[in-house]
């Protein structure tokens, strides 16, 4: 395959560095090395909820069901008979950014299966024909006397599922109301009266317009002949000339200055309730990484601090379950804790997770405190890399909550100085335990001077898409103002 731009990337966990192609038309292709008899074949679509509207919500996730449908060359059910009758694991998934496509198989006597798979895999994501007998014809949502069962009654009966579910009404409303202007608000899932009605000729549009070679990244994991592969994918990722689509710009969604509180009536014993939270877009790598650690701390399995202090600790019993989850995106991320508890109990159980509960954003600060506990406010700011405006802000929520106390200078009393109550050693404690463990994870695959070269190459990476975003930010700010 010709014209084609490599680049390497080396993974510790693997014996030989990534390779990472671009085609002339864009297409990525990613090959890894990795011993043992099975490969996987993948495909990433730069799609999902994030390029519908209210019209079309949910066809994305339509559309994933029929790319299995059937091709010019092979009919429905095709691809899932002939590849699990090799052994093989098929399926797809689509979320607010992306939709991907896999294979995984064992890769055959001179990765004939692999070969097959690729063959398939790239007939499936290239020539889709969305036929009408599989989608079935549109209808009215409210019409019991349809008879005709297809892909469409299917997609709705999933939706219909998840709307029985109390967590996904909660995550619903939530992210409802965390977003007001972007994408990102609606649920990648979409809505039965949607699917019900849309047209074929829609679908096939939103294809053509999305799936196109800049918007695909195809992946292929294994042992295998990178030079075969490569020579593989020029003839069956033939994309004929199609047109590629860049990805439109979405304003962002900012923190608001207060909280919202929304409550919903069920049928339903039990309460549920999530507290979400806003965060940086998944090129904020610094921000993430404290988000992530805020995850860990606060709700990550039985030695979590909320799990410990909610439950374990609990003279009286009030939850059943408590957790935090953290969702990277391109364009933002979001922190959820949430809990399962005692309907009688509601009050006391949003009161008490109040009190255990730090805002995402206070991480970075809990974690540059303990290296400094008893600087000035203007010191912490300095090493923080932040404007001490921003950080006035969130010293006092922090001040308010009880995790942190100023102290006059006993030298000099113009200036004060931050220290951590017991409250707020307690949660530095838990983050110092989940930092050592990490540690001690990462001792397991590299020696002393790796890890210090990592550290360089981390610090080094995150500087350059500090410098990145910046730019990015100019041009959108320049788009915008013209």
């Amino acid at each position: 395959m010709q014209n084609l731009v490599k680049k390497e990337i080396k993974y510790p966990f693997l014996t030989r560095p990534v390779e990472v192609y671009e085609r002339e038309n864009g297409h990525k292709i990613v090959l890894a090395h990795k011993e043992g008899g099975l490969v996987n074949v993948s495909t990433w679509v730069k799609t999902g909820s994030i390029n519908e509207d209210d019209k079309i919500n949910g066809i994305s996730h339509f559309l994933e069901h029929l790319i299995f449908k059937g091709t010019s060359k092979h009919p429905a059910g095709y691809f899932d008979k002939t590849l699990e009758a090799k052994g093989a694991i098929v399926n797809a998934a689509t979320w607010k950014d992306y939709t991907f496509y896999y294979v995984t198989l064992p890769k055959g006597e001179n990765c004939e299966n692999l070969n097959l798979a690729l063959e398939l895999h790239a007939d499936m994501m290239l020539d889709p024909i969305l036929p009408e007998n599989e989608l079935g014809p549109e209808f009215d949502i409210n019409d019991t006397t349809v008879k005709e069962k297809r892909e469409r009654h299917v997609v709705i009966e999933e939706i219909r599922m998840r709307e029985d579910q109390p967590w996904t009404k909660v995550y619903n409303v939530a992210n409802n109301a965390m977003y007001t202007k972007h994408p990102y608000k609606r649920d990648v899932i979409g809505h039965a009266h949607t699917i019900a009605s849309v047209p074929r000729d829609t679908i096939m549009e939103y294809y053509k317009k999305h799936y196109t070679p800049n918007n695909m990244t195809t992946i292929i994991v294994g042992d295998f002949d990178h030079n075969e592969v490569l020579e593989r994918f020029g003839r069956e990722f033939d994309f004929r000339g199609r047109e590629n689509f860049e990805n439109p710009e979405f304003e962002i969604d900012r923190p608001a200055g207060e909280t919202k509180y929304i409550e919903t009536k069920a049928q339903i014993n039990t309460g549920f309730v999530i507290i979400g939270y806003l965060g940086e877009a998944a090129c904020a790598i610094r921000e993430n990484i404290g988000l992530e650690m805020a995850s860990i701390i606060l709700g990550e399995g039985q030695s979590s601090r909320l799990f410990k202090n909610l439950i374990e600790r609990a003279q009286e019993p009030v939850f059943n379950l408590v957790s935090a989850d953290f969702y990277n995106f391109r364009d933002g991320s979001n922190l959820f804790v949430q809990a399962n508890f005692d309907a009688s109990k509601k009050d006391e159980a949003i009161e008490l997770l109040k009190e255990e509960n730090i805002h995402p954003r206070q991480m970075p600060l809990i974690i540059h405190l303990k290296k400094c506990e008893g600087c000035t406010q203007k010191e912490l700011a300095e090493k923080m890399q932040v404007k001490p405006s921003t950080l006035n802000v969130m010293i006092g929520r922090m001040e308010k909550n009880g995790y942190i106390e100023k102290k006059q200078d006993e030298k000099d009393s113009r200036k004060s100085r931050i220290y951590f109550t017991e409250k707020g050693r307690s949660i530095c404690e838990d983050g110092h335990k989940k930092f050592v463990m990490i540690q001690e994870k990462l001792q397991e695959y590299f020696t002393k001077e790796e890890q210090e070269e990592l550290k360089r190459l981390l610090n080094k990476f995150c500087d350059c898409l500090d410098e990145q975003t910046e730019i990015l930010k100019k041009e959108r700010k320049g788009k915008s103002d013209a």
